[in-house]
């Protein structure tokens, strides 16, 4: 199957599902009005609450959201075949994944840049509102345990990869200080964006030349050596301003995320790579060697991102409201930068259904099990020679990602004898993913965090308090920390995807009951209808993923802790999803039948203020 009339046909879905169902949505679902006055606004504080260009914050919602899911989940999901990961990225995306960060985000702006949990407190009940939050913190931990991961797997022993990632940060630093502070009063984009870009292409040229000297040994690492430098960088980046680190950074890799993108679609276009696996494979009944399950229901839990992702809604009601300087912007970030992450996990299916099945298997398959398979590599030890890192037996996804689009890469005229320098951009390019969203997660968690221990005391909850943002930012980095040292990428994974597709029943739960509490009842279906849908194949996931995945390892010498662990993980995120869909049809059930909507609520589509729609939609 060649892969030019595939890309094109998902492009056009793309463009139609933003030029008309997003406008529908936005004009009658939401009404949309520029007349309101942001969070970023009202309570500017030059911290959190920093109003910033339409542009700017995409950057860093896109960079934010757009994690390892949409790189490794259709990677691994192509154990099943293109077919299934290609439909279910399109449809999942267009009338789900975009759907629930749009609303959820304009459900935050009008909560005051609230997060998705204190939204729950407020338009179902406080009940509804604490199971949110813990089931939130709890999954995303684990989620930032996931992607986490696979950065540890594709920057262990990698000097280059090392070099290259780590020379981003005072990259980021020097932009964020000239973007922001170097002109009182004014925001500077286009001279420190150039420079940095620069800088970052630069930056993967120095990898190689430090791989090849003698100090190449100081930057080389072992997993665990990773994920302490990892927990660090979560750390600081938490902590300090948003406007020093983490957006610049987030705006400076959306350059190149989003360069790299446009450079594979016209790879696919020119070179016209074949998709070398079957529409479906063998596996789809069970017995993969990388996901242990069947297609149904496993495929829209591995393919955590791309299509849908619960992670997301932190994001849209975590770091982005309280940023965004106009509310018809919401838009263009929320349902446009989702449009841009699964555009990411359709090429990211193409790149890895273009090797051959036995190179792809020899690469995500340890090779004692790879050898049971009766598969033979094609191209392995020529990518290897051509890469210089052994590629055979490098789970986790990022490595086969990485292999096909250098491939794809080095089909284009010109290109042929750069395999080895299209690897580790490829490399840097995924590592850059996964970091935005390990520091942006790391900041969401903390929100939350703050917000459940300040009921306890009571400065918790005021995100200026430094105290307070040092001490949960620390449990916040242990917890994912911990989960990443003792884990590995066939078992966090599983939780990791189940995890985050359970929260994005809960953010569709919510949406529906925030557009039901505001006179839009008869617009309710755009979240009720993918909710029912994901909420019916993640619960059905989450209990064979205890059952079949996670409580066998309870059997397993070495591994009990682990297992119950994970188990226990499992059977409280099945249960908090339970709980809240239960309340939040109580809740809408009630507001049907003339049941005051509870007192902060948002309540009419205006807020009471009676505007009429200024048509910015």
């Amino acid at each position: 199957m060649n892969t030019f009339p595939v890309l094109l046909a998902a492009l056009c879905v793309y463009a139609i599902g933003y030029r008309y169902y997003s406008a529908f949505i936005a004009a009658k679902a939401l009404a949309l009005d520029d007349r309101r006055q942001t969070p970023g606004h009202e309570y500017e504080d030059g911290h959190n609450y920093v109003p910033s260009p339409k542009w700017v914050l995409f950057g860093h919602h896109f960079a934010a959201i757009a994690g390892a899911g949409p790189l490794v989940g259709p990677t691994l999901a192509a154990q099943f075949g293109f077919a299934p990961g290609f439909l279910w990225i399109l449809i999942g995306a267009v009338l789900a994944g975009c759907v629930q960060d749009f609303i959820v985000l304009v459900a935050s702006v009008r909560h005051k840049g609230r997060s998705l949990a204190d939204v729950a407190r407020t338009e179902v009940s406080e009940f509804t509102g604490l199971v949110a939050m813990f089931a939130v913190l709890l999954i995303l931990l684990v989620t930032l345990a996931g992607l986490g991961v696979v950065v540890v797997n594709a920057l262990s022993n990698s000097p280059w990869g090392v070099f290259t990632i780590g020379m981003t940060i005072p990259i980021a630093l020097l932009m964020g200080w000239f973007m922001f502070k170097s002109t009182p009063g004014q925001i500077k984009v286009g001279v420190p964006s150039t420079v940095g870009v620069v800088l970052l292409l630069a930056s993967v040229w120095g990898g190689h030349w430090f791989a090849g000297t003698q100090w190449a040994s100081s930057l080389t690492f072992t997993p665990h050596q990773i994920t302490w430098l990892m927990a660090i960088y979560g750390f600081v980046a938490s902590v300090l301003p948003v406007w020093l680190l983490l957006e610049p950074r987030d705006y400076l890799s959306t350059y190149v995320k989003l360069g790299t993108i446009a450079l594979l679609v016209i790879g696919v276009f020119v070179v016209h790579p074949d998709i070398k696996f079957p529409a479906l494979t063998q596996y789809v009944h069970g017995g993969g060697p990388i996901i242990k399950g069947t297609l149904f229901p496993f495929l829209f839990v591995t393919i955590a991102c791309g299509a849908i992702s619960g992670f997301h809604s932190l994001v849209s009601s975590g770091t982005t409201p309280k940023m965004l300087d106009k509310e018809c912007d919401a838009r263009f970030i929320g349902y446009g930068a989702m449009v841009a992450e699964s555009l990411v996990a359709v090429l990211s299916l193409i790149a890895a259904c273009s090797l051959f099945p036995g190179d792809y298997f020899g690469i995500n398959v340890p090779a004692d099990a790879f050898a049971k398979l009766g598969l033979h590599t094609v191209n392995l030890d020529l990518f290897s020679s051509e890469v210089g890192e052994k590629l055979a037996g490098r789970t986790g996804g990022a490595v086969s990602l990485a292999v096909g689009m250098a491939q794809i890469f080095r089909g284009i005229p010109g290109m042929t004898r750069l395999m080895g320098y299209w690897y580790h951009y490829a490399i840097m390019f995924e590592a850059l993913f996964i970091l935005t969203t390990i520091d942006t997660g790391t900041r969401v968690a903390r929100y939350v965090l703050q917000e459940l221990m300040g009921k306890v005391h009571k400065p918790f909850a005021n995100h200026a308090w430094q105290p307070g943002n040092m001490i949960t930012t620390f449990f916040v980095v242990l917890g994912w920390g911990y989960l990443i040292y003792t884990g590995n990428i066939s078992t966090l994974w599983p939780l990791f995807g189940t995890g985050n597709q359970l929260l994005a029943t809960i953010a569709l739960a919510v949406g529906t009951a925030f557009l039901i509490n505001m006179g839009k009842a008869k617009y309710a279906w755009i979240t009720v209808a993918p909710m029912l849908f994901v909420g019916t194949t993640t619960l059905t996931a989450g209990v064979l993923s205890i059952k079949n995945i996670f409580w066998p390892l309870t059997k397993k010498p070495g591994f009990v802790f682990q297992g119950y662990l994970d188990s226990t993980l499992m059977a409280i995120f099945v249960t908090g999803v339970v709980l809240v869909l239960l309340n939040v049809a109580r809740r809408c059930w009630q507001t049907l039948h003339g049941v005051p909507i509870p007192e902060e609520a948002f309540g009419p589509p205006a807020a009471g203020e009676g505007l009429p729609s200024s048509g910015c939609c």
